[in-house]
């Protein structure tokens, strides 16, 4: 029966996760979001379809452990070492300014007993390490300014944890209690410094012929089993000392950053982490106690609007004191608003300790979900309101000093990254001029230290076009992939450059059918060329003779060239389009049947085509 039990619960909670999550992501709410809602709707204060979600919380807690574990395989210790300002500075000017500031508001707004204020004001200064990091990566906007401050801040508060621990007692004016493992005092500080010790020479020497081993056994799910023991090995070193989990998991995927498997363990975690990433968010949203709230529901409201206020508040004030660029300063306020996860233990400790009591632990266990909940809400007013209203000013005002320059070229490439390198150095070798505009600020660093020269702007306003010569420029190639960006580029072309020729980039039919409704004559579709190359080796491999492939290959991209023109009339009528297009695959499908049946192979130049476009 019990085993029947755990199986209608599995169950529940997938379909939950199935229902709302694609629902929400539709609706543009994110995951974190759907999750969240999917857990209140089947928790006990809702339909009840599930019971107390604590134990699935310590299962799912593991999801925070191996989503930092992948963040630490991006992070070689060299740039670990570059945000030492962030993760010490910042990480701690913020916990302490937060505690100050929410102790003090306990103390003149509620009346509470100092030890009591100081001790809420440390558990309610730590963030949510899951939701901010799964909202930022999936946002895209872990690696912006702001959310590389979101994430120094969110890893030393991982750290704090352990003070923080060690202190709750001593607010209760009892003596700390030896950790779990008995160590105690200096004890307990050789055993920290010995297992930091462990992890770097197990690092450096160990795991790299551990996973080389492995790997020549040539069995996929040893490798696999190797990750997660991996994970595990230093989530269970790191609980023995009373430290986060998370964090001895963060310090292993750091140093395998540099490793030759990197990919392949990020590749082998990545399942483990979505799934118990999401089964934490379902546990949060379940623990929410809609009893207490339908108690409370002004008390609790005007509770989660006063801490969000003034974590706000204080972030903000932090970001401008650090110098973070306009916008980039509310995302990184708005990100860490909210309260943590963690706090949901350090209050059963407080408690516990007699630091809170109990009325005021389940009101601050409540204000602590409801936080969480509302961070995907915040994160998605920055991305619709605030990001758009910055977003150009905070970028060109770090490159205002050095606007594009009328070099006479006759050429401008719009976006320099692989796919415009390739155009431009072909023009280059040919002895052409071209102007290059990129907004990728990143991108922008790197080509340049290739010594290229290129500008930065955003191609789609009009003065920076005419500042790079547009007036007197031929040709315009346009590689982005954006296609919303792409067609605003196009239309300030149409407009004010109408003699210019716009050569553009597609990335996929639809996209080319946009930029054909808005009057671009020549396009190509970016994986064409390099798909037909694959299959005509493919072809070669198969028994065809060269000639025979590269035919095939030909009469291949006239007819799908032929069929795109045809079908755009129909691009907006999704039923006609699927329709005809099954039409020009069967036609396609006759034509190459016919053609291999004629051995004629001196007919080759018959498919040579020199339209533009193919």
């Amino acid at each position: 029966m019990e085993e029947t039990g755990f199986l209608l619960q599995a169950v529940i909670y997938l379909t939950a996760a199935v229902i709302a999550v694609p629902i929400a992501t539709r609706l543009g709410l994110g995951s974190v979001l759907g999750y969240l809602l999917a857990g209140v709707a089947i928790g006990p204060h809702a339909l009840g379809l599930v019971g107390d979600a604590s134990d699935e919380m310590h299962v799912a807690e593991f999801g925070v452990a191996l989503m930092l574990f992948l963040i630490g395989l991006e992070l070689q210790p060299r740039k670990l070492w570059q945000m030492r300002g962030a993760i010490l500075g910042t990480g701690s000017a913020q916990l302490l300014l937060t505690a100050a500031a929410v102790a003090a508001v306990a103390l003149l707004l509620f009346r509470e007993d100092w030890r009591s204020a100081v001790a809420i004001g440390l558990i309610l200064a730590l963030s949510s390490t899951a939701i901010v990091l799964q909202s930022l990566t999936e946002k895209g906007l872990l690696k912006t300014q702001g959310g590389r401050g979101a994430f120094g801040v969110l890893l030393f508060q991982d750290i704090a944890v352990i003070p923080i621990l060690a202190l709750l007692p001593l607010l209760s004016g009892s003596p700390p209690e030896a950790n779990d493992g008995g160590l105690g005092g200096w004890h307990y500080g050789l055993a920290l410094i010995g297992t930091l010790a462990a992890f770097a020479v197990a690092g450096r020497y160990l795991l790299g012929p551990l996973l080389r081993l492995v790997a020549g056994s040539q069995v996929r799910e040893m490798f696999t089993v190797s990750s997660l023991m991996i994970v595990l090995a230093a989530a269970a070193v790191m609980s023995w000392l009373d430290l986060s989990p998370a964090l001895g998991t963060f310090l292993a995927g750091v140093l395998l950053a540099e490793s030759e498997f990197r990919h392949e363990l990020e590749a082998d975690i990545q399942p483990f982490k979505g799934l118990l990433l999401g089964l934490f968010f379902i546990a949060v949203g379940a623990s929410l106690n809609f009893n207490l709230i339908a108690q409370y529901p002004l008390l609790l409201l005007g509770l989660v609007l006063l801490l969000v206020a003034v974590k706000f508040a204080v972030l903000f004030a932090l970001a401008r004191a650090t110098r973070l660029s306009p916008g980039e300063d509310w995302l990184f306020a708005l990100s860490l608003a909210q309260a943590g996860e963690f706090g949901f233990v350090l209050i059963s400790f407080a408690v516990q300790n007699n630091v809170l009591d109990g009325m005021s632990g389940n009101l601050l266990i409540a204000v602590i979900a409801l936080s969480m909940a509302l961070t995907p809400i915040l994160l998605l007013m920055y991305e619709q309101l605030i990001q758009p209203r910055y977003r150009r000013g905070a970028e060109s005002d770090e490159r205002e000093e050095e606007p594009p320059v009328d070099q006479g070229s006759p050429v401008i490439i719009v976006g320099y990254g692989r796919f415009g390198q390739i155009a431009g150095r072909l023009l280059n070798a040919c002895g052409f001029d071209t102007t290059l505009l990129e907004r990728n600020a990143e991108q922008l660093d790197l080509v340049r230290r290739y010594g290229i020269q290129a500008y930065y702007g955003d191609a789609s306003r009009e003065d920076l076009l005419r500042a790079a010569g547009a007036r007197n420029a031929k040709l315009v190639i346009l590689t982005l992939s954006d296609q919303a960006a792409s067609l605003e580029i196009v239309a300030q072309l149409r407009k004010y450059f109408p003699h210019l020729t716009i050569l553009a980039r597609a990335r996929n039919r639809m996209h080319q059918y946009a930029l054909m409704e808005a009057g671009v004559h020549y396009i190509f579709r970016e994986t064409v060329d390099s798909a037909l190359s694959i299959g005509e080796r493919a072809l070669e491999l198969l028994g065809l003779s060269p000639l025979q492939a590269r035919r095939a290959a030909r009469k291949f991209k006239q007819h799908d060239q032929r069929m795109l023109e045809s079908l755009f009339p129909y691009w907006r009528d999704e039923s006609q389009h699927i329709a005809q297009t099954r039409i020009y695959r069967e036609q396609l499908l006759q034509a190459l049947r016919e053609d291999r049946r004629d051995k004629d192979l001196h007919l080759d130049h018959y498919w040579e085509d020199s339209r533009p476009g193919l």
